[in-house]
């Protein structure tokens, strides 16, 4: 699990980085483009979509490297059996709520399909907006990563006290 981890990780942080170089070289383009008085017409479109993009990537990423913000301080102070029980409880929660956006987003994606963006009529919305149902089954990978390692563990890790499994609900 540990090494398919590693390898997820850095799959998403590749497609991250790719985003970021696209957007990078967009808006580079965009603004070289404007100062010469040739305005690019679908510069501020399709970056904002591509910042979206990269936002829920990089929200999926995030969930893999246990690092999205929370307040652990009063499950840290729960018994081992009560902290790993609501540890539990939070993951099925994310995971229910993210299995939840994304059928609705596979629900969405084909009325979209007949919306274009403004300025590049030949790219579907569904496309633009399959962002949401695809990071959805990104994110809930990585959250049942973490809840097969939850309820695999039967006494809190030895080298954090427990406290590790606290800090991964955030």
């Amino acid at each position: 699990m540990t090494r398919f981890r590693a390898a997820y990780g850095r799959l998403l942080e590749w497609v991250v980085v790719a985003l970021m170089l696209a957007l990078a070289v967009e808006v580079t383009l965009g603004v070289i483009f404007r100062f010469s008085g040739h305005s690019l017409s679908w510069y501020d479109e399709v970056a904002s979509h591509l910042l979206a993009w990269l936002t829920f990537y990089g929200a999926a990423l995030a969930s893999v490297k246990r690092a999205h913000i929370g307040c652990p301080e009063l499950v840290e102070r729960m018994p081992w059996r009560a902290r790993r029980a609501v540890t539990i409880a939070a993951q099925v929660l994310v995971i229910a709520f993210f299995a939840l956006l994304g059928g609705v987003g596979v629900w969405i994606t084909p009325i979209l399909a007949t919306d274009t963006l403004v300025s590049l009529p030949w790219i579907p919305m569904s496309v633009v907006q399959s962002v949401i149902p695809i990071t959805a089954g990104l994110i809930i990978i990585a959250e049942l990563m973490h809840l097969v390692e939850l309820i695999a563990a039967k006494r809190p890790p030895p080298e954090a006290g427990g406290a590790a499994l606290a800090e991964g609900t955030q």
